[in-house]
């Protein structure tokens, strides 16, 4: 009978210790979360690659040519 009422025991607290785990992670706003970090990245590329287009388009030349040349040497590959 008190192996039984020990075992109990140990699995409520075992319970108990995972549930305020669970709602303590969930609760926890403090960290930021990979999705919002990815949004803000593919944010920034986008922003980033609208201000290029932006630049080729006011001045009509190109504005990085070294890797306008890298492009191309890779588009050119003759294998």
């Amino acid at each position: 009978m008190k192996f039984f009422r020990n075992l109990m025991n140990k699995l409520t607290n075992a319970v108990n210790s995972i549930v305020s785990r669970t709602r303590t992670a969930v609760a926890n706003t403090r960290a930021e979360g990979y999705v919002d970090s990815g949004v803000k990245i593919l944010i920034a590329v986008v922003i980033g690659a609208l201000l290029l287009a932006g630049l080729y388009a006011l001045f009509n030349t190109t504005i990085m040519p070294t890797v306008t040349n890298k492009v191309q040497e890779l588009f050119n590959y003759a294998g």
